[in-house]
């Protein structure tokens, strides 16, 4: 445990932080989830767009970066076409 007030503070916004950041990496996974599933019927391009979204939205925020969000939005562009190609 920390002796000094500022490291007590950070050490409570952190938590914050973690938690709510980790609510949102949650979401993300499920929406990618979703995505993959609605691959190839009707709910396939809303759902590709839903998780888009998000995955941009949490970029944006700073809870991913940036390049992970383009790594993941193209993995699973790629995961789509294909799961709707077969």
């Amino acid at each position: 445990m920390a002796n000094i007030k500022s490291q007590i503070k950070r050490n409570r916004q952190n938590e914050k932080r973690r938690l709510r950041n980790k609510a949102s990496r949650s979401e993300l996974r499920t929406r990618e989830k979703a995505a993959i599933e609605a691959a190839g019927g009707e709910n396939e391009a809303e759902s590709l767009k839903e998780a888009i979204r998000r995955i941009d939205k949490a970029a944006q925020k700073g809870i991913i970066h940036k390049n992970t969000a383009a790594r993941k939005k193209s993995r699973l562009v790629a995961k789509i076409k294909a799961a709707s190609d077969a």
